[in-house]
């Protein structure tokens, strides 16, 4: 049977760009491992970045906290981005989570339930999350860490990261003692006074750069690829796929690859997707199918058996994201449970 797509994790690239962004921060490294790490599996990688010095993490549900305190022990810091919701607060303690509280409704039900080590997001610009800067909180015991979050780092020369970064120096001195983390995956490559106190990359580490483009200091991690099962000649004029997507300009050659949107490969990945294939980028033709995608191997010399790398270290994520109009996140959080990851390194 062929084999199904799969995605490889190479743990040594993680711990790469784990001291890669520590160097160019300056600041010590606090990863992001929301979203099953970006998809890629929380519990392995947060193990191999602790194997690396880690020892505070980010999540942004509780029940992912409570999955990997149980998971990683007693010893890292994990902090859950949505805060103390509701009755939460005995959850969160019971697996020794701090919250980053958010509104003054959560500050009143984390103090309601006896306090204790906790965070406090202030809102520099987002919008979304956090305390507007006039209306931070005095501060109280228990305040371990507080941040913001960018919302431009993709676009470093935006003025709005100043502005951001000025107003979270301002508030955030308000709290002497607590840790300042500002800066995300692009706001790690904006120079050292981003930085603060610690930063909280995710789609670095993960192999995605900092501006949505391919970085040279950032290796990849994720390998998405799956086997070609089938090679079949289309004669000029044929139609490949769903709809008629694609129509043969001449005497062509169609590898049939196994995997599909039910596996995270989104439909938008044509027309403009390429994969790796016999050692070179090929074109996706057709659409994307729940479980196969059509690739032009037209003069290449392909079999069924073959590996195709839909992503990976010779189709950069962010290139293919741009292909399919999309961001590398979405790639990575898209694919689906039937995907088996496999860990090396």
């Amino acid at each position: 049977m062929p084999s199904p797509a799969t995605l490889t994790v190479d743990l040594n690239a993680l711990a790469h760009n784990f001291h890669a962004l520590e160097a160019i921060s300056g600041a010590p490294v606090h990863p992001v491992v929301k979203a099953d790490s970006y998809g890629l599996g929380a519990t392995p990688v947060a193990r191999r970045l602790m194997a690396e010095g880690a020892r505070t993490f980010f999540v942004a549900r509780a029940e992912e906290g409570v999955s990997l305190r149980a998971a990683l022990g007693p010893e890292p810091v994990l902090y859950v981005l949505d805060g103390c919701h509701g009755d939460a607060a005995a959850e969160l303690k019971a697996a020794d989570l701090r919250p980053i509280l958010n509104q003054p409704v959560q500050l009143e039900a984390w103090r309601a339930a006896g306090g204790g080590a906790c965070g406090l997001q202030i809102d520099t610009g987002m919008s979304r999350l956090g305390f507007r800067p006039e209306d931070a909180p005095e501060p109280f015991d228990g305040l371990a860490l507080v941040m913001s979050h960018l919302a431009c780092a993709d676009a470093p020369a935006d003025s709005m990261n100043r502005r951001q970064r000025d107003d979270f120096a301002a508030v955030s001195a308000r709290y002497p003692g607590a840790i300042r983390s500002f800066s995300n995956s692009g706001g790690c490559f904006m120079g050292p006074d981003f930085a603060f106190d610690a930063v909280r990359p995710g789609i670095c580490l993960y192999g995605g750069g900092p501006e949505g483009r391919p970085d040279d200091r950032i290796k990849a991690v994720a390998t998405l690829g799956a086997e070609v099962i089938q090679v079949r000649p289309v004669p000029k004029g044929d139609t490949v796929g769903y709809s008629a997507g694609w129509t043969a300009p001449r005497d062509s050659s169609i590898a049939i690859v196994a995997a599909g949107y039910a596996d995270g490969v989104l439909r938008s990945y044509s027309p403009r997707g390429k994969v790796w294939l016999a050692g070179a980028l090929r074109p996706i033709v057709g659409r994307v199918s729940m479980d196969v995608i059509a690739v032009d191997v037209t003069d290449a010399d392909v079999a069924v058996g073959d590996l195709c790398e839909i992503y990976g270290p010779n189709r950069n994520i962010d290139d293919q994201a741009a292909a399919a109009g999309t961001i590398a996140y979405e790639l990575l959080t898209s694919l689906t449970p039937r995907v088996p990851r496999v860990y090396f390194g």
